[in-house]
């Protein structure tokens, strides 16, 4: 096999975990990876706001509104306007978001954090360059992206099997 070729492969073996991780994690808690990153803010900050979830997962904040109306119509989330000033809304998860969010797996990009986290600094160096020269040779290095392994769009919904 061509070097190439087993790069390609190894690509495919990437992207195939993160599909059956995504798989798995919408079997058994119904939630997308976007949907527990989201609930995984909330729960670490209550009373947090939209654009500030946005801010910390790098997502745009239309991104996050439309993931937080999906949680918040599950009832996961409730969203509470503050009295002193109108436009100002924080989030706050329900008593089944925060059962639900207790037996959720852990993400994958948290399991995969630890791993590398774990590494040499040169390490960590090298395998960042090599996919940043993966990402320019796919003509995908300007693609708008956030540090969440998920397959698809962002704000899909996966249907359980």
């Amino acid at each position: 096999m061509q070097k190439y070729d087993e790069l390609l492969v190894s690509l495919r073996k990437v992207i195939r975990a993160i599909d059956l991780h995504s798989k798995q994690l919408n079997k058994t808690s119904g939630l997308t990876g976007p949907q527990l990153l989201i609930m995984n803010e909330v729960a670490q900050t209550d009373g947090i706001t939209a654009s500030r979830i946005a801010q910390n997962v790098n997502l745009s904040p239309a991104t996050v509104t439309n993931i937080l109306d999906r949680i918040e119509n599950r009832n996961l989330i409730t969203r509470v306007r503050s009295q002193l000033d109108k436009r100002r809304v924080s989030l706050h998860l329900t008593e089944a978001g925060k059962q639900l969010l207790e037996q959720a797996p852990q993400p994958l990009q948290e399991h995969f954090i630890e791993k590398f986290s774990a590494l040499e600094e040169w390490e960590q160096s090298l395998l960042l360059s090599s996919m940043q020269r993966i990402a320019a040779m796919m003509d995908a290095d300007q693609l708008d992206a956030s540090p969440l392994l998920e397959v698809g769009a962002i704000t899909k919904t996966l249907e359980p099997q």
